[in-house]
């Protein structure tokens, strides 16, 4: 059966529909990204606390978004940001977004799957955001690759299509079907197609 990896960038406070709507799908969920500031931002932020502690009480994987700009942020700044997701939201893992695709990359990601090992007394789950089909030994790092991050208009996935593999597609019909067995398919646009939920779980209005 498929699940939903949901990268909802809005906040508890100006959305609670949609987070409410997003809880009570849990069971269809395998996981949800939480982004307070691009990133954990620099303070705890309460709204956001409050849903991740909602989220990990009916199930659901939190996942804390981290920006490492295709391998060229300075590692201890992904390991420092990291922590703070876990101390401020208790989140089950990471969501590294800009992943690189490059086995030229690989050592790097390697690295910070070690560190998040290391500085984490539970498993961390790994997902890393390539957005493209990447090289192959970046499946023996992360938990699930995103091969596949863009239009509706332009989903024509290449590469395997495996049990470690998620597509986000934004512009998406209420019929659109995916091609992976994670997925995220959002009728949002750019510049912010991350700020609406799946068709099937956009809130009664």
């Amino acid at each position: 059966m498929s699940k939903l990896l949901v990268p909802y960038y809005e906040h508890p406070a100006e959305q609670p529909e949609a987070w409410d709507a997003l809880i009570a799908a849990a069971p269809s969920l395998y996981g949800v990204v939480l982004n307070p500031a691009n990133g954990s931002g620099s303070s705890p932020d309460a709204s956001f606390a409050e849903v991740a502690d909602r989220l990990r009480s009916a199930g659901v994987r939190v996942l804390g978004y981290v920006d490492t700009a295709y391998g060229a942020r300075p590692p201890q700044d992904v390991v420092r940001e990291a922590a703070r997701h876990r101390a401020w939201y208790g989140v089950h893992g990471l969501f590294l977004d800009q992943a690189a695709t490059s086995a030229l990359q690989l050592p790097y990601y390697a690295d910070l799957r070690a560190a998040f090992a290391a500085s984490y007394d539970t498993y961390v789950t790994l997902v890393l955001n390539h957005g493209a089909v990447p090289h192959p030994g970046y499946a023996r790092i992360a938990d699930l690759l995103v091969t596949f991050e863009g239009p509706w208009s332009a989903y024509r996935p290449a590469g395997p299509t495996g049990p470690d593999t998620c597509h986000l597609v934004y512009g998406a019909p209420p019929d659109a079907v995916a091609q992976a067995p994670v997925h995220c398919l959002v009728p949002g646009q750019l510049p912010h197609p991350w700020g609406t939920l799946p068709h099937r779980l956009e809130p009664a209005r």
